[in-house]
């Protein structure tokens, strides 16, 4: 059968097409039953070229990511090889990815209050997608999200929390590494009215140590996190009941942060402040690991050896992908999705953010030292491969992390 020419052909024929198409459903059973991306060279030639040659090309599924800015350079580097690949659904629908980035809170404040209606979230942590299960089942008489189920919600790269500081000054304070006292040394250290005297350096001044408002950063509420813990001398089940019925550890709390002198918005910030101006503006720093790697090439020559300084116990930054459960997310965009999460957790995509933007691979597979890699470009500074050794915090249940978040706010927040 001749291809018709032109395309007011096409709607008389339809008739006609429909049954070729049919036809070779029929003799080729693959094209219904085998994976699409299984080869078979005259079934791929008639889905490739002859149908879309006559019938109207399918309306993309247009998927909506709502991101915390962390990643940004990843994803804008890695989104351009999935847009190049044609991705598309069985059904040959392709897919489009449409980006918003956002601060890790505004993400799940966004979507509870219903000013984004987003297909995924992506924030820095499962820490957020914990306080949004919880509030969401709260508003909503079930949660939006679930971060237990794999199908759904994944973590992509990871980087812990760790301690910045300018060496000269940290060996004065504990030397090669810090000790399991660490948050109640800071403590005692920030609060101390001779500051740096009481270590034989007047001449530094006060102690300076920053983190960001948890209340727009990941990285300052991870920070909390880490020094509430600490404090109660444990590594799991923080609760709501520990931060309201403890008077001693809110007085510990209150006296720690407000000992700091300025809470940064955004960790990228805090960490280019800290080179910029060095220990007049800051001594030790919490941010993320790939923060650090991003910027050590900037520190070298300014204020002294930066060092890296790994907390007794981290929690991790681990960006979670997560599609949400709610009506406006269609089966198709469901699906659509899970595809660009796949791509994000590809070995190639994978390395990537290890050697470009010092993030760890979630495949376990990939070698953190292999050639290039910036953990062992700058291992002199601190940075280590191997963290097996270090305890993890859990993370809390969503009610003991928004309490935590209330009494910051309340108490500190400015």
């Amino acid at each position: 059968m001749h291809t018709p020419r032109a395309n007011s052909i096409l709607f008389g024929a339809y008739v006609v097409f429909s049954s070729i198409i049919l036809l070779v459903a029929l003799i080729l059973p693959g094209v219904r039953t085998r994976p699409l991306l299984a080869k078979a060279p005259l079934r791929d030639w008639f889905l490739d070229k002859a149908l879309p040659a006559v019938l109207p090309k399918p309306d993309p599924v247009v998927i909506s990511v709502l991101y915390s800015t962390e990643k940004e350079a990843w994803l804008t580097d890695v989104i351009r090889e999935f847009e190049a690949s044609q991705p598309a659904l069985e059904n040959r629908r392709p897919i489009q990815i449409q980006f918003e980035k956002m601060g890790s809170r505004e993400i799940y404040v966004s979507v509870l209050d219903g000013t984004r209606k987003p297909d995924v979230i992506s924030p820095a942590s499962m820490l957020q997608i914990a306080i949004l299960q919880d509030l969401s089942a709260g508003k909503f008489g079930k949660p939006i999200v679930n971060q237990a189920d794999l199908n759904t919600c994944r973590s992509t790269v990871i980087t812990p929390l760790v301690l910045v500081g300018w060496k000269e000054r940290a060996d004065v304070l504990w030397g090669d590494q810090p000790g399991d006292q660490l948050w109640k040394q800071m403590h005692d250290i920030l609060i101390d009215p001779k500051g740096w005297s009481s270590f034989g350096h007047p001449e530094w001044g006060y102690v300076k140590f920053g983190h960001t408002d948890p209340l727009k950063s990941n990285s300052g509420f991870m920070t909390i996190v880490l020094m509430t813990y600490s404090y109660f001398e444990k590594l799991s089940g923080l609760t709501s009941n520990d931060i309201l019925s403890d008077q001693d550890y809110q007085q510990w709390f209150i006296d720690f942060e407000k000992a700091i002198s300025q809470f940064e918005y955004s960790t990228g910030p805090l960490m280019e402040k800290m080179i910029a101006y060095g220990p007049s503006t800051y001594d030790l720093v919490t941010v993320y690991e790939a923060t650090a790697i991003e910027q050590a090439a900037n520190a070298v020559g300014r204020y002294g050896q930066l060092y890296i300084y790994y907390p007794p116990a981290t929690v991790w930054s681990d960006h979670p992908f997560c599609i949400l459960q709610a009506d406006w997310v269609t089966p198709e965009k469901a699906e659509a999705a899970k595809i660009f999460i796949d791509y994000l957790l590809s070995k190639p995509v994978q390395e990537i953010a290890l050697l470009r933007y010092g993030f760890r691979p979630v495949d376990a597979s990939i070698p953190i030292d292999q050639p290039g890699s910036p953990f062992v470009k700058y291992s002199p500074n601190g940075f280590r491969i191997d963290l097996a050794d270090l305890p993890t915090v859990e993370v809390p249940d969503g009610s003991a992390l928004n309490t935590l978040l209330e009494f910051w706010s309340r108490y500190i927040g400015r």
